[in-house]
């Protein structure tokens, strides 16, 4: 059960001159588990945890929590309002301080007392399936309407249309949006660490090589826990954006009128073509999407880029070799330190002040010369998705303190 084929199932790529080699061998690898059955690989992959952020694996009956991710759940809200964007520069100073004193950013931070958000995720049944998830409650409760550090963000920007977007009852023109990035904070941190663990724990002779690969069968017992959990995870990282963007909003005292989201880093229970013999045309199979974004036909999404690069509302194709799915953002081009060795701050400030972003916190390893340029990134995967819509950053918070966290 536990033996790698020899060789990898081949799997498509797009933007194959933008990924590294490593992040190959990562998806290589992951296409040598018996369980796989299909692959993509999106152009802005990179090195992650087992599986290469990026990446796209659908398995039979089986789900792998490192091929999720560690931020379970991790995903994009775009609120849109239908101010102009030019009430950024009315009222630069009430809209910075929208940010500064409505959002929470860095590893393990908390709302206090009387700051702490209510939301009905808190009171899902669903945090009593078992000792271990019951005892991130508290967490949940702290940590509601935060953001992590890395690449989280939340940011005010323009947005425009080019083209009326009926399905979002929104006409060509200007908009004024709001965009944050973040997941399920230490709640989905946890679940990741517990499962993955007893995911190798169960699976002792799997090939030291992939031994962040190590599945949990979902007809198995410890398969159903994971992806119970892994589902509260995913309501509350959508929870904990609406709270974000309803406080933000707020206290610039504006009403959105129009909202698209999506998960990146998460696992669903989707239909393949099936092979020859099958006993049906189609199979079922668990699509894990890590770092990608669901471009299943007609289904609206959001790819953001860089603290000062363009990010696009995107509608899917449906393309079934990509297992409909997209890249979810530039990808990093260095590494974490790489970006902290060779990229200065006059250089980073400078690019910003080219293209009139103001940065009121963030740490240099997110600066945006460590991205791949998102234009490019976009192109390689021109028949994944349609543009809709593109997003310019102009007022963007982050972590401070610099980071460490996987996307």
């Amino acid at each position: 059960m536990d033996v790698l084929r020899t060789e990898p199932l081949p799997y498509p790529v797009w933007g194959e001159r933008y990924i590294d080699p490593e992040s190959r061998a990562q998806m290589n690898a992951a296409m040598r588990l018996p369980v796989s059955v299909a692959g993509a690989l999106m152009p802005d992959a990179h090195v992650g945890y087992g599986l290469p952020i990026g990446g796209v694996l659908a398995t039979d009956n089986a789900v792998i929590p490192y091929a999720v991710g560690v931020d379970i759940a991790c995903r994009v809200r775009l609120s849109i309002f239908e101010e102009s964007p030019i009430a950024l520069k009315q009222r630069t100073g009430q809209f910075k301080k929208a940010l500064v004193e409505q959002t929470l950013f860095g590893a393990g931070r908390e709302w206090r007392g009387s700051q702490r958000a209510q939301h009905d995720v808190l009171d899902d049944p669903a945090w009593d399936m078992n000792k271990f998830v019951k005892s991130l409650h508290d967490t949940a409760c702290g940590q509601l309407g935060t953001s992590g550090s890395g690449n989280h963000f939340v940011e005010w920007g323009a947005l425009r249309l080019d083209r009326d977007a009926p399905d979002l009852g929104l006409k060509a023109g200007e908009y004024l949006a709001l965009l944050s990035h973040s997941g399920s904070r230490g709640v989905g941190y946890k679940i990741a660490s517990h499962y993955s663990e007893l995911a190798m724990k169960l699976h002792p002779n799997l090939d030291k090589t992939v031994k962040h690969l190590a599945w949990l069968p979902l007809d198995w017992h410890e398969g159903q826990e994971y992806w119970q959990a892994m589902e509260l995870a995913g309501r509350f990282a959508s929870a904990n954006h609406q709270v974000i963007h309803s406080r933000v909003a707020k206290a610039a005292g504006l009403k959105p009128a129009a909202t698209v989201e999506n998960h990146h880093n998460y696992a669903w229970v989707e239909s393949l073509p099936a092979p020859a013999g099958f006993d049906s045309a189609e199979r079922k199979v668990i699509v894990h999407r890590k770092g990608a974004t669901p471009a299943g036909k007609g289904v609206l999404g959001f790819i953001p880029g860089s603290m000062a690069d363009a990010g696009f509302i995107v509608r899917g194709r449906g393309v079934i070799e990509s297992l409909n799915s997209a890249a979810h953002g530039a990808g990093r081009a260095m590494s974490r330190r790489k970006a902290l060795d060779t990229i200065t701050k006059t250089e980073r400030d400078r690019y910003l002040l080219e293209r009139g972003v103001t940065l009121i916190s963030a740490g240099l390893d997110e600066a945006p010369q460590a991205y791949k340029p998102i234009e490019e990134v976009i192109a390689a995967q021109a028949d994944l998705v349609d543009i809709v819509g593109r997003f310019s950053p102009l007022l963007v918070r982050m972590d401070g303190t610099g980071s460490k966290a996987e996307d």
